[in-house]
């Protein structure tokens, strides 16, 4: 399968809340205090076009099979981003695309200025879970910021200075 990644665009909002509504709703994570109820999620490409955010798909062909980005940690300090909306089609798994994407997303944070990234998630997200330890992500006691995911039950840390 022939997959890039390319910066998100408009025309890819619909695409991307499908991906995100279906993947959610196939774990069961519907509901107050999960991103699926964001209302950033039909418009996605849109809020991440400030200098302190980015956002990118994952692409095969015209077919846009996930996706994730970063932008400040909302109640969060300066320095801090959150890594969000990480979202891939099944299809799209256990192929190396998730430590890709979250690769250019680190490094892209450190090249923004931020020292620290942020991710929250559920246990029953295992893969993510996995991902987030394999790159080097250290277990949260609890939430930061204010992201309004109540329903969240991992959090984790990275100090993005080399």
């Amino acid at each position: 399968m022939d997959i890039r990644i390319r910066p998100i665009r408009s025309s890819d909002n619909e695409a991307m809340a499908g991906i995100i509504r279906q993947v959610m709703t196939s774990y069961g994570l519907v509901g107050e205090g999960y991103s699926i109820m964001d209302p950033e999620v039909d418009h996605i490409a849109d809020i991440y076009t400030t200098p302190s955010s980015a956002y990118w798909v994952l692409e095969s062909g015209d077919t846009i099979l996930g996706g994730g980005g970063f932008g400040p940690l909302a109640g969060g300090e300066r320095y801090q981003c959150e890594v969000k909306k990480m979202y891939f089609m099944p299809a799209l798994r256990g192929m190396g695309w998730g430590g890709r994407l979250l690769e250019k997303i680190l490094d892209e944070a450190r090249k923004t200025g931020y020292t620290y990234a942020y991710i929250e998630t559920v246990h029953q997200l295992k893969e993510a879970n996995h991902l987030y330890r394999k790159y080097h992500f250290e277990p949260l006691d609890g939430p930061m910021g204010q992201t309004g995911h109540g329903a969240c039950d991992a959090w984790y840390g990275l100090e993005l200075v080399r």
